[in-house]
């Protein structure tokens, strides 16, 4: 197992590389334009941050919530909406929904999302946006849960695939694809839990990692190419190993949302975190860059 300074060389090298965020939400690197994408979520836009310049910009407002997103295979950035209560893709400005509705109900709030090796697309659907006044629009949960669901790259098919946690949030695959891990950020269970992948299906569901008492709970979460576990905190950034071993944590001097790899060989971490976006250098890279 590797040490976190094998992992990251200086844990305390924490940077704030932006701020002005009401609630920094869903980091993604843009590798065409070398930026970092994300949502400030009560704000009601999207911020940008250019590697180049080093200036932040507001790409989007008035975007309805905008919350989680992920890079799609295409360049597209795929992402999820709360006001909207949907899953949408941006192409190059351009946004028109994935999907927004189950059985005739609508979704609740998709909240994170990711793209499997097959295209398909997986996100959860807690309630924040139809709950939490400043994250969205009141609303009623129509199907009466808080799911994970799959759909296919343009919305078809969707389906629900994990419906054993109570507030579901940040997702994320092992390197081989084989592995689910989906965020609890209950108050009552605040755990990351793991699920075999048998194609549209997932199984076994276990509690993977726990976090310790005064750690919060788990929000968004990223898997790097050797199979290691990073998720947020509290307090930071705490790095588990592939059989949920606690390697170390990096501390933030604020509650962190969640996280994502970026920077031109993909080793740079950026973290959202209440109102600022961080960077830090790592050793490896996003096990969903390489798959």
């Amino acid at each position: 197992m590797p040490s976190l300074t094998d992992l990251v060389p200086d844990p305390d090298a924490i940077e704030r590389i932006a701020t002005g965020s009401t609630w920094a939400e869903g980091p993604c690197w843009i590798p065409s334009s070398r930026t970092l994408r994300w949502s400030d979520i009560p704000g009601d836009r999207i911020l940008q941050w250019d590697q180049e310049s080093g200036g932040t910009t507001v790409y989007a407002s008035g975007v309805e919530y905008t919350n989680g997103r992920t890079l799609d295979r295409d360049g597209s950035v795929v992402q999820c909406s709360h006001g909207r209560r949907r899953v949408e893709r941006d192409r190059d400005g351009v946004v028109e929904p994935v999907v927004d509705a189950w059985a005739d109900v609508r979704l609740n709030s998709p909240n994170d999302v990711v793209v499997a090796r097959d295209g398909s697309i997986w996100f959860t659907d807690p309630a924040y946006g139809i709950t939490q006044p400043r994250e969205g629009h009141p609303g009623e949960r129509e199907y009466g849960d808080h799911w994970v669901f799959r759909c296919g790259p343009d919305g078809q098919d969707l389906r629900p695939v994990v419906l054993d946690v109570e507030e579901p949030n940040g997702l994320a695959f092992s390197p081989d694809g084989r592995t689910l891990y989906v965020a609890s950020s209950s108050a009552h269970e605040p755990v990351v839990r793991a699920y075999d992948v048998d194609g549209t299906r997932v199984k076994n569901g276990r509690v993977f990692v726990r976090l310790d008492e005064g750690e919060g709970v788990p929000d968004g979460i990223r898997v790097d190419v050797d199979g290691n576990l990073w998720s947020s905190t509290h307090r930071g950034v705490t790095v588990s190993a592939p059989d949920g071993t606690r390697i170390g944590d990096v501390p933030v001097p604020e509650v962190v949302s969640n996280l994502c790899f970026g920077g031109d060989d993909g080793t740079t971490l950026f973290v959202t975190a209440t109102t600022s976006l961080y960077r830090i250098a790592t050793t490896t890279r996003d096990a969903a860059a390489v798959s």
